[in-house]
């Protein structure tokens, strides 16, 4: 394959009309994730006068910063010296987290919030062009970025936990919490032009201040016209200053889209932050056919927009062309307490659910609901209910002989390879498209938000 680093022919690109972009990285050790650098805390070190990164640009002392937002100096001091036991650990499921680093929203609701710009999707499906659906469908995997920005962590969801989202693009959405050890969730979006299949797992490694976020997921779209299949590998992530100074985080590294049906694929490099915020947000790279010769140049900014521009096999920019783009950000609230963006105040509204809700959607949740109002304690205490209902049902179920079944996804006997390890695979069963569409023919008219959120199954099971 003969080409320019994708980097060098961006830039050169982007100076006559687009952007680059990507995350940052914190300036404190090294860790090589493929061919992307980026930085980290590399083992224990004290939190007294740790120099905090501000990847704006500057230093802050950390003992000031950490006085910025919900965290008080008291709560950071004891939350760190419980937690330094953890350095070196995969804390996905092991460590209880206060309520103060959350936002009012569940990990499958961050699932469903990726599908804001769904519609590059449905473009994907309607070319033609073999490369120019690529570059659709890479600009949604990249638009997915933007959400990722916000530092708040969102809830884990408690075993069988739902969330169903409709009246957008004329798509379904349904997800679930299918294993709480390791935690693991299944996906399924569908409209008239794709379907999107995830399986959900996170892997992560705690270094102190930071944690690096490896995900051991897989994610499949299939665009029904033609029934190509796409296949993502996307890129690690780190988060900075989680303990101590002001949180951010980074993604550097490749992101990989595969059109499993042709060979042709998108290999686009997120660049890590350099000191003083040089080259954040910035991404870059090429679309390429199955023979890995460059066909489209791809440039812009996970937080602005993405342009392409179709290039020679050098992968120099084709003369009479000129850089189109195909992605830009929408208007977002100011001054958001959660800095969300409106699409994500609709994931938290009935406005996107379907009628008669399941009694285990995430909007119920009463510590999620707590939160939202801004009562921290109410929600740290049902969180610890949920919690604690949590491993009663387990107890329960297990002395009965039970094992968990998920409703809405089966466990097939494939075996995913990625990156960073083997990943079980859940598939969609299809009973929620039945199940829904009984509902939306009958006349009930429940009114979901006083539906008392209920994602428990052992009398189900027992029943069976």
């Amino acid at each position: 394959m003969a080409s320019k680093d994708p980097k060098e022919t961006a830039a050169a690109a982007s100076s006559s009309g687009a952007g680059g972009g990507f995350f940052a990285s914190i300036a404190s050790s090294l860790s090589n994730f493929g061919t992307a650098v980026s930085k980290s805390v590399n083992g224990p070190v004290p939190y007294d006068g740790v120099e905090v990164v501000n990847p704006e640009g500057g230093t802050e002392d950390a003992q000031e910063e950490a006085q910025k937002g919900r965290w008080k100096q008291e709560d950071r001091d004891s939350y760190w010296r419980m937690m330094q036991k953890y350095i070196g650990s995969d804390i996905t499921s092991m460590v209880t987290l206060p309520v103060i680093i959350f936002e009012p929203m569940t990990m499958l609701q961050k699932m469903a919030e990726l599908m804001e710009y769904s519609y590059l999707l449905d473009m994907a499906d309607k070319t033609d062009d073999p490369y120019m659906r690529l570059v659709y469908a890479s600009s949604f995997f990249i638009s997915v970025y933007y959400a990722y920005q916000r530092t708040w962590k969102p809830f884990n969801p408690i075993l069988g936990e739902t969330y169903e989202m409709a009246n957008h693009g004329g798509m379904s959405f349904i997800a679930e919490q299918v294993c709480h050890h390791p935690p693991m969730s299944a996906g399924h979006a569908e409209n008239e032009h794709f379907t999107y299949d995830v399986t959900s797992k996170l892997k992560t490694k705690f270094l102190g201040n930071s944690v690096d976020v490896y995900p051991l997921g897989r994610t499949r779209v299939t665009l029904k016209k033609d029934g190509v299949v796409l296949d993502l590998v996307p890129p690690p992530t780190k988060v900075s200053n989680l303990i101590f100074g002001r949180t951010w985080i980074d993604s550097p590294g490749e992101m990989v889209l595969t059109n499993v049906t042709s060979g042709d694929k998108v290999v686009l490099y997120f660049q890590p932050c350099g000191w003083f915020g040089a080259g954040r947000y910035e991404v870059d790279g090429y679309v390429y056919n199955a023979a890995e010769e460059p066909k489209i140049l791809m440039t812009g900014k996970w937080n602005e927009a993405i342009s392409y521009q179709v290039c020679d096999p050098e992968g120099e920019p084709l003369p009479g062309t000129e850089l189109k783009e195909a992605w830009r950000v929408a208007e977002t609230p100011k001054n958001d307490k959660f800095q969300y963006t409106y699409f994500a105040h609709k994931i938290n509204s009935f406005d996107t659910a379907p009628k008669k809700l399941l009694a285990s959607d995430s909007r119920l949740r009463p510590d999620r609901m707590a939160l939202e109002k801004g009562d921290l304690s109410t929600s740290g205490y049902e969180k610890s209910s949920l919690e604690e209902r949590q491993r009663a049902e387990k107890k329960n179920r297990e002395a009965k002989g039970h094992k968990f079944t998920p409703r809405w996804f089966d466990l097939t006997d494939e075996v995913a390879t990625t990156p960073w390890g083997e990943l079980e695979v859940y598939q969609y069963n299809g009973k929620y498209t039945a199940h829904r569409a009984a509902i939306d023919d009958s006349s009930d008219s429940t009114d979901d938000s006083r539906t008392e959120f209920n994602p428990w199954q052992f009398d189900n099971l027992e029943a069976e």
